[in-house]
């Protein structure tokens, strides 16, 4: 199986909240990186969906981010590729997963 993945990803247990095409959910991210996440939710997803993701950071507002839904499992979560946010999230995303990458070794 080829790995799918461009770069580090880090472990964290954050809370999230994503929209898809048909609710409104909570879940965990488990994995994160500067350019995609694991999504730990219940909720029902389709290959290729947008979703709009905001990830709990501990700052003052949570990273707001845009992807596409690019593998499911069933009753279990769904991985993410981001595709479009800001500069000031990105930003805020990079500088978030390299501290994370400092200081433990990647997911």
């Amino acid at each position: 199986m080829r790995e799918r993945r461009t770069a580090p990803r880090v472990k964290v247990n954050l809370p999230a909240v994503w929209e898809g095409a048909s609710m409104l959910q909570e879940g965990n991210v488990t994995s994160l990186s500067r350019t995609g996440c694991f999504v730990l939710s219940g909720g029902k997803v389709e290959s290729k969906e947008l979703i709009r993701l905001e990830i709990n950071i501990a700052e003052d507002q949570p990273l707001s981010l845009w992807g596409e839904v690019v593998d499911e499992a069933y009753e279990i979560g769904f991985a993410v590729r981001f595709n479009a946010h800001d500069d000031d999230e990105h930003n805020r995303l990079r500088r978030f997963v390299d501290k994370q990458l400092s200081h433990s070794p990647p997911a």
